[in-house]
């Protein structure tokens, strides 16, 4: 038997993988045999991945705690699994899913049943993920079509914001001193009467 590696994913920096490398070591990968991404399972173009890719050789055993963590397209998982398995033979074990382990009974039977087992389950987590968007989709209509908005709420203006920008607008002021009455940083200001005047612009072309 070769090298043991394992390989973790989180889909983002804030999440945490320690759940993951606590399976791994329960599998006995050495610690520096462990390679991390924290990124999206949507391709595989992951320098981790890649990295160990590069070490991955015949004869080799790659462990994952679930198929999920491979990536989540499921044609790229099915051909990511073929080219390790079959083109650089070497072996996966996924920890949550036993049946999946290239090393059980390797002759035809056993690599068939495996890589049926592989085809359906990532083909039932993509299509679930596909439906989660299509609900996604569907409920964000339901709420728009009621009525709901979407997006950072709108900053409300100070109650003597009309005075202040009149005041301005003709000149009495200077941008400092409109900024400074309305309790606002001059940017602020300088955004929030130029949306309000185009607002003021288009109700009167009305």
């Amino acid at each position: 038997m070769g090298n043991m590696y394992g390989y973790v994913r989180v889909s983002t920096k804030d999440q945490n993988e320690d759940r993951q490398l606590i399976t791994m070591r329960k599998m006995g990968v050495s610690e520096r045999n462990i390679y991390v991404d924290k990124q999206s399972g949507k391709d595989f173009n992951r320098p981790q991945f890649i990295q160990l890719m590069k070490k991955l050789k015949a004869d080799d055993l790659l462990c994952i705690s679930s198929i999920d963590r491979l990536g989540r397209n499921y044609e790229e998982i099915l051909e990511q699994w073929r080219l390790i398995t079959k083109g650089k033979r070497a072996d996966i074990f996924v920890f949550d899913m036993p049946i999946l382990d290239t090393r059980r009974e390797k002759n035809l039977l056993g690599t068939f049943i495996s890589d049926l087992v592989l085809a359906l389950l990532s083909y039932v987590a993509e299509n679930e993920r596909s439906n989660i968007r299509k609900r996604q989709a569907e409920g964000i209509a339901a709420a728009k079509a009621k009525g709901v908005r979407f997006g950072r709420r709108p900053m409300l203006l100070p109650e003597n914001f009309n005075e202040v920008y009149e005041r301005w607008r003709s000149k009495e002021i200077s941008i400092s001193e409109a900024a400074r009455e309305c309790g606002m940083a001059q940017t602020t200001f300088f955004e929030r009467a130029k949306k309000y005047g185009e607002r003021i612009t288009a109700e009167k072309a009305e």
